[in-house]
């Protein structure tokens, strides 16, 4: 992530308003900056999102295909998911700058998704064994304004709840083999159950308290922190511990059960807005963010 300098004034003010319960930009330590959605964005794609939260703003498109399932897997789809960080959104992303990040990024969404709770891949299915959907997510990073793993996975969680799935018949043909035959109709498709598809909360330690969605500048005000992966029921399906510093086991306890709390809030105020642009009419959509 981009290293933003700060002098020791600066870190002292935002310090204290921690301390005091008053950021920067006038949030407490729980709340989270404006959240700027928009699905449908991409047009061969089947199901795409645009998320701004602040300043961090990413693409996320969704490409269903069919495919052979996994061999200790032959009942489920599954989900595969490809992150890039565009060189436009902090120069240290230039080159090979946002490889490890990607690739931060990329494991945790797979290890939130590993939980059989989160989504159910037995709907991606299509003949046992033989064929199957695969979800190919491509996560592109456009601009770096802190706190990437949450807006990330608001964006996929938003490009999944738009992704429509072509309707697909099993025909028997002579010799019995199975022939599949797509429905005509670009209207007749099945959409994925996404209430309980993980959001990502990152809480950073800076003094003796813990702040959610942190800015560019109380990142490098904190020495640890944890991601946590909540459900949709509240239930937490990975945590990642980041930065240098240590946590003490009593902190850790507290941030998790708060980092599920505001997981449930921020996934119930998504879907309301997943649903109030869902009921948006199409003329009213001229083009990113409007």
């Amino acid at each position: 992530m981009a290293e933003i300098l700060l002098s020791e004034a600066e870190k002292a003010f935002i310090h204290h308003g921690v301390q005091d319960d008053l950021r920067c930009d006038g949030r407490t330590r729980l709340d989270y900056r404006p959240i700027i959605l928009e699905t449908g964005l991409v047009s061969n794609a089947s199901g795409s999102a645009r998320l701004r939260l602040a300043n961090s703003d990413i693409l996320v498109g969704v490409k269903v295909e069919l495919a052979s399932p996994l061999p200790d897997k032959p009942q489920e789809g599954r989900l595969e998911f490809f992150v890039d960080c565009s060189a436009n959104a902090t120069p240290e992303f230039e080159g090979r700058g946002g490889e490890d990040l990607a690739n931060e990024i990329c494991r945790f969404l797979q290890r939130s998704y590993a939980s059989g709770d989160t989504i159910n891949l037995s709907e991606l299915s299509v003949l046992t064994g033989q064929q199957c959907w695969v979800l190919y997510v491509d996560i592109l990073i456009l601009e770096c304004g802190g706190n990437l793993y949450d807006a990330v996975s608001l964006a996929v969680k938003s490009a999944l709840y738009a992704t429509q799935i072509p309707s697909i018949k099993v025909a028997t043909m002579d010799g019995d083999q199975p022939e599949l035959e797509l429905s005509d109709d670009p209207y007749d498709t099945k959409r994925l159950n996404t209430e309980n598809i993980p959001c990502v909360v990152t809480l950073m330690k800076i003094g003796n308290h813990y702040l959610v969605d942190p800015t560019p500048e109380e990142e490098c005000c904190s020495s640890s922190g944890i991601v946590v992966a909540v459900s949709g029921n509240k239930k937490i399906t990975a945590v990642r511990k980041i930065g240098s510093g240590s946590l003490h086991p009593d902190s850790l306890v507290s941030m998790l059960k708060t980092g599920s709390e505001v997981g449930a809030v921020v996934n119930t105020i998504l879907m309301k807005k997943l649903l109030e642009e869902e009921t948006l009419e199409l003329s009213q959509k001229v083009g990113f963010m409007r």
